[in-house]
């Protein structure tokens, strides 16, 4: 057990340099690279990203997966404008494929240090907050895959919360690749419909009501459905408690 715990260590110090190494290979590339992705993201410079993403030519794709990932690691920034951009400089198909592939994997890197680094003291706070631990009972791979759906959705803070959930790495994965795709499609959609509001005008208010509708019927069908719980619970509580009179 001891040697197995020894080897986890090992596994995850080795991670952890490796991607020191890449963050700072990235450094020495391109040594403007943070401070730029800082700027366009706390600015919001639609124009600004898409021009510095075609200015490294066939290497855009590349560029624009590490500024993605890069982002969703950190948590704290928004994502939305290099999605917005993706589906700009690469079209709606190939943009949501890169966004979705490096928002994913963003998020996973970004879980993985976050519970090895705080996965001890989480366990003792769920344990003594009633709160967290009533929340800890929705750490399952359904409960993953809606949190991702919801587009615009704080990755950081979804990614925080399965951190310190007992959710299985298998189904934190599998929850946000699938859950990822839909959230990632709209945000690359709608943002390209936006930017391209002249030609998309139509196409973006149809989506904009299809999304309401769609996450709207799902909202309604998911507080039905726990309604519904709740009275057949009251129901059989009801009918125990005149078979015991």
């Amino acid at each position: 057990m001891k040697d197995k715990r020894i080897s986890e260590t090992h596994i995850k110090l080795f991670f952890f340099v490796l991607l020191l190494a890449v963050l700072g290979g990235i450094h020495l590339i391109l040594p403007d690279f943070y401070e730029t992705v800082w700027d366009l993201s706390t600015s919001g410079n639609m124009d600004g990203t898409i021009e510095y993403l075609r200015s490294f030519g066939v290497w855009a794709i590349v560029i624009s997966m590490i500024i993605d990932i890069v982002i969703n690691i950190v948590g704290f920034l928004p994502s939305i404008f290099i999605s917005t951009a993706n589906g700009v400089v690469f079209g709606i198909g190939m943009g949501t494929a890169v966004s979705w592939i490096a928002e994913t994997i963003g998020v996973i890197i970004s879980f993985f240090f976050m519970r090895t680094l705080f996965r001890n003291k989480a366990k003792q706070v769920i344990e003594k907050s009633r709160m967290l631990s009533k929340m800890d009972e929705y750490s399952t791979l359904k409960a993953m895959i809606i949190a991702r759906a919801v587009p615009y959705s704080p990755n950081g803070l979804v990614t925080a919360l399965g951190a310190l959930s007992h959710i299985k790495y298998r189904d934190y994965i599998i929850g946000c690749l699938i859950g990822k795709l839909p959230s990632v499609a709209v945000e690359v959609v709608v943002g390209h419909d936006v930017v391209m509001m002249e030609d998309h005008s139509l196409r973006l208010t149809i989506l904009i009501v299809l999304i309401v509708i769609v996450y709207g019927g799902l909202w309604y069908w998911n507080r039905r459905r726990k309604a519904q719980k709740v009275l057949t619970q009251v129901q059989e509580d009801m009918k125990d408690e005149k078979g015991r009179l």
